[in-house]
């Protein structure tokens, strides 16, 4: 709990990944990628409840292990390739709400795919957005390819993407200071997921700045791989 506010951290793990097969659980450095995120909530200062949503008995079995609630499957409908992030939050806070009489003023969402999460970030999105006064707050991380520099693969000819002349002739830190989703962590008031139907609220949503070494959102191999070596890096 934050400043009276009810916190449920939801971690989405759907199986049958097929870029990389079983990647929830792949063991990174010894552990199941799935237990990074659950040990960044349970080490959160705020966070009441940690809870898995998944339609895969083996990872439910490892979430558990680790520390998180388990307690339903996700169903089929919400399991599928083409499932939205949406109704799998609004189904997890609907079973809280009714079978465990427990309605969060605040919904954090976690990715088991970004490992590199501490609890810090957390924490430091649930403070944003309260300090903020905004309706959902979600993680970012500095950009190093600049759009302005960006070229379409589509055209015969090299032609700019965002098509500024100006712009190409001026140095990388003359440029506006640009930063992109991460993917690490998300935060919403109840009203904003379960009424309004939003996990990011476009016109009222604030951003927790995370460091390039901890945003890395793994979605094949080679970002499992550039994982471990940060990891390794950061001594983690």
């Amino acid at each position: 709990m934050y400043r009276n506010q009810k916190i449920i951290a939801i971690i989405t793990a759907r199986g049958g990944s097929k870029r990389l097969p079983g990647k929830n659980i792949k063991r990174l450095l010894g552990k199941p990628l799935i237990a990074y995120a659950i040990e960044a909530a349970k080490k959160s200062k705020y966070v009441d409840r940690i809870v898995v949503s998944t339609d895969d008995k083996e990872i439910a079995g490892v979430a558990k292990k680790h520390g998180a609630e388990v307690p339903f499957m996700r169903p089929a409908e919400l399991a599928t390739d083409t499932a939205r992030t949406l109704p799998v939050l609004q189904h997890a806070v609907r079973y809280y709400e009714k079978e465990k009489k427990f309605k969060p003023d605040l919904v954090v969402l976690i990715q088991p795919t970004n490992p590199l999460i501490e609890s810090e970030d957390v924490d430091g999105a649930i403070e944003k957005i309260i300090a903020t006064k905004t309706n959902s707050c979600f993680s970012v991380t500095k950009i190093s390819e600049r759009p302005e520099w960006m070229y379409k693969i589509d055209s015969k000819l090299a032609q700019l993407f965002i098509n500024k002349k100006k712009s190409q002739t001026l140095r990388s830190q003359d440029l506006p200071k640009l930063a992109i989703t991460n993917g690490a962590v998300y935060v919403m008031k109840y009203d904003t997921l379960m009424k309004k139907g939003l996990i990011e609220d476009p016109r009222n949503s604030s951003i927790y700045l995370m460091p390039r070494e901890r945003s890395v959102d793994i979605d094949n191999l080679f970002d499992f791989e550039l994982a471990e070596f940060l990891m390794r890096r950061n001594n983690k």
